[in-house]
């Protein structure tokens, strides 16, 4: 059996030092383009793939940062995901996913970031524990919050300005000339939620407006009962607002059911504005979180917590504003 090329391998091969090939092969270490075109060339010659594992055990650095996420059936997660995996990619990480069973981090999970030595950890919509948060801030393992935070000084988090999207997203329906007006929320007590709630309720009181809400749970299958039952109520709304986009949908397709004209009847606006929405069968209005940039505050946050680096731009929470993106759903009234 043919043994494997070793980093000392190519170093004999090119006449250089060990230390100078894994240089190469270090994400962020200082190597000159010359010599790194070098070494590159003779690893596909020689047929060397570098060990991660073993290289984290030389350097005590896994490079790996750990992500974890609750509602996969969202289809705006799985594409945080492939957003994080690249630019993380991209400035030399790997990452570990966790699929949060129940929504909620276990220590299990904890522990499987421990045995991979994750540098650190970015949390997404899954619920974490006091004693969780503990533990990873008692082995060094930094957290950061995407889309969401908690008052609690121990996280750092990067969302998008939901008190503004809902706020924007009121305004905008009474512009179009609608006066009654329902909220369909996601998860009980979730910032975003609550948040997005906010927003939407201050720019109708503000005009002297009310409002109606029901619980979609931030599902599909949850937002078209809801919405069926704002729809069969006494005074049906002219207006829905939808924590989320998957919520739309399932509205909108309620309405479809039974006949309610959209947006001749009712106007439908989500949140998030996943490529679903753009689909001709929904056109669904909505507004837009800032993905690209609340990832790469949430990488450059958390690769400063990793480094220890100090930096006053930094804040515990970010927040960042969307904006409208205006389709079929909603009508001048």
């Amino acid at each position: 059996m043919q043994r494997s090329i070793t980093a000392s391998d190519v170093a004999r091969y090119l006449g250089m030092s060990q230390s100078t090939v894994s240089r190469v092969f270090t994400p962020g270490a200082s190597v000159s383009e010359e010599t790194k075109k070098k070494v590159l060339e003779a690893a596909r010659e020689l047929g060397y793939r570098p060990n991660a594992a073993a290289r984290s055990l030389i350097t005590k650095k896994s490079n790996m940062i750990g992500i974890v996420m609750g509602d996969i059936k969202n289809p705006f997660y799985p594409e945080v995901l492939s957003k994080f995996s690249k630019e993380l990619g991209r400035r030399g990480y790997q990452v570990l996913f966790v699929n949060a069973e129940n929504d909620q981090l276990s220590g299990d999970d904890v522990n499987q970031f421990l045995e991979y030595n994750v540098e650190g950890v970015v949390v997404t919509d899954a619920l974490l524990t006091s004693s969780v948060a503990n533990y990873f801030n008692d082995n060094h393992i930094p957290i950061v919050l995407f889309n969401r935070y908690i008052e609690d000084p121990l996280f750092r988090a990067v969302a998008c300005d939901n008190v503004d999207g809902g706020y924007q997203v009121g305004k905008y329906l009474i512009e179009k000339g609608h006066q009654h007006f329902a909220f369909i929320s996601g998860t009980h007590n979730t910032s975003t939620s609550l948040d997005r709630e906010k927003g939407f309720r201050n720019a109708l009181v503000e005009n002297g407006y009310n409002l109606i809400t029901d619980s979609g749970e931030y599902t599909y299958e949850e937002a078209y009962q809801a919405a069926l039952r704002l729809f069969n109520s006494k005074n049906p709304p002219d207006a829905i607002f939808c924590a989320n986009d998957i919520m739309a949908l399932g509205a909108i397709d309620a309405a479809k059911e039974i006949g309610v004209r959209i947006p001749e009847d009712v106007s439908i606006v989500g949140f998030d504005d996943i490529s679903m929405g753009a689909w001709s069968a929904y056109s669904l209005t909505t507004w837009k979180q800032p993905v690209d940039e609340m990832i790469k505050a949430t990488i450059e946050i958390l690769l400063s917590d990793i480094k220890k680096s100090e930096s006053e731009s930094l804040s515990v929470n970010r927040s960042i504003k969307g904006h409208l993106v205006e389709r079929n759903s909603v009508a001048q009234r």
